[in-house]
């Protein structure tokens, strides 16, 4: 006879809310705000042979609410890539929490050889063949010169893991492309290779990686930009 047992209720296993694994990282995935538009007549500014065109001014609205979105979590580093569109986005976050954003050039966009400088848009705009191509097979290297793409979710999975590596138990703030946060989240669910590509401007995905598996908890969370956050409400006076 086990002493007490009659006056203990029966066993219970509750629900419970997901718990970041010891030692793993949080990774939020931001994509730049809306850059400047594509102009046949006005090439992006290249950087290592990759357009770099600067925030539009909605991409520095954007770049605010991220800011202010995130000011109030604990976020321990922010990483943005060489392309400048991911600086501008991450300054006000920075700014707000006195981080110095660190650049890794692994973090930049697929490279998409001879559409590079803006071309891509139009291209894909206008339905040319190989853009219909490289939709319809999930391969950017369709296009003439473009990143492999075995070397580019290989690039992906590496720099991801070098920063998890480097905070675990903490939380980063990648500020990236959209090639990129659709191959780290197919990595992460083993889906189809642009199964997430389309994050919106300034939305923010959610991975946690660790030891054993990556873990998607959020893709592209919006409400920052829907009118659920003020940019006045937490404006400095």
């Amino acid at each position: 006879m086990i002493v007490g047992a009659e006056n203990s209720g029966p066993v219970e296993y509750r629900q419970n809310r997901f718990r970041t694994p010891p030692g793993a990282t949080e990774i939020l995935l931001v994509r730049h705000g809306e850059s400047e538009p594509a102009r046949a007549d006005r090439p992006f500014p290249l950087v290592d042979g990759q357009g770099d065109p600067g925030l539009a001014p909605e991409g520095h609205e954007q770049a605010e609410r991220v800011g202010l979105r995130l000011a109030a979590e604990r976020v321990d580093a922010i990483y943005v890539s060489s392309l400048r569109r991911t600086s501008q986005t991450a300054a006000p976050l920075a700014a707000r929490l006195g981080l110095t954003p660190v650049t890794d050039p692994e973090l930049r966009e697929v490279h998409l050889g001879e559409w590079e400088g803006g071309l891509f848009r139009r291209m894909v705009a206008e339905g040319h063949p190989v853009a219909k191509r490289m939709a319809a097979e999930e391969r950017w290297d369709v296009i003439p010169g473009a990143e492999p793409a075995e070397a580019f979710a290989e690039r992906v999975r590496k720099v991801l893991g070098r920063l998890a590596a480097a905070h675990p138990d903490q939380r980063v703030v990648v500020v990236t492309h959209a090639g990129v946060i659709a191959e780290a989240l197919a990595a992460a669910t083993g889906s189809r290779p642009f199964a997430f590509l389309g994050a919106d401007n300034a939305s923010m995905s959610h991975l946690v990686l660790a030891e054993a598996r990556w873990i998607l908890r959020r893709f592209n969370d919006t409400a920052h930009l829907d009118g659920a956050f003020s940019t006045t409400a937490a404006l400095p006076t």
